[in-house]
């Protein structure tokens, strides 16, 4: 008696993993790393051991990922009399094909990016976990002034290091 009730409960233990198995196969069959292009904003993080941390209220991240491996990285938070500062996090590029990921030359993964549908991924940074959500109606204006101030942080030309080196630096 107990035999035939661990088989049924095993066997039914296999169909259910195989359904979850199947749809999130099909699921992910609509979704392609081309998928990845455009402008996406954290909605939450969270480091172990630690409460989930739901961005859009006083702070938020946005990446945008371009089709020419274009990218850039910006902290968004809102100071105590309401006004928005957009903070320049990084700029380069970055590479996704069959999901392994590389950001600014980092070494690559498979759980940096793991897009869950075309509108969500999820991403390991270090020890926390993110939540992404992309954002396909956000105006090309605000797209170009977070990509102005990230490209703004980068290190100055040659050029201007050593024009910087001879008429400020003894």
């Amino acid at each position: 008696m107990r035999t035939n009730l661990f088989k049924k409960a095993a066997q039914g233990l296999l169909i259910t993993l195989f359904a979850l198995w199947s749809s999130d196969s099909m699921a992910k069959k609509d979704v392609t790393d081309k998928d990845l292009q455009g402008v996406w904003v954290m909605e939450s993080y969270c480091y172990p051991n630690n409460a989930p941390h739901i961005c859009g209220i006083n702070d938020t991240q946005v990446k945008v990922y371009g089709a020419d491996g274009e990218y850039a990285c910006a902290l968004i938070y809102k100071t105590k009399e309401g006004i928005f500062q957009v903070i320049p996090h990084e700029y380069g590029t970055y590479t996704f094909k069959d999901g392994v990921y590389s950001e600014m030359g980092r070494e690559k993964t498979l759980d940096g990016v793991v897009l869950t549908d075309k509108n969500t991924f999820k991403g390991r940074w270090g020890t926390r976990q993110d939540i992404w959500k992309k954002v396909n109606n956000m105006p090309q204006e605000l797209v170009d002034y977070i990509l102005m101030v990230c490209k703004a942080k980068q290190a100055p030309t040659d050029n201007i290091q050593q024009m910087i080196k001879k008429y400020m630096f003894k």
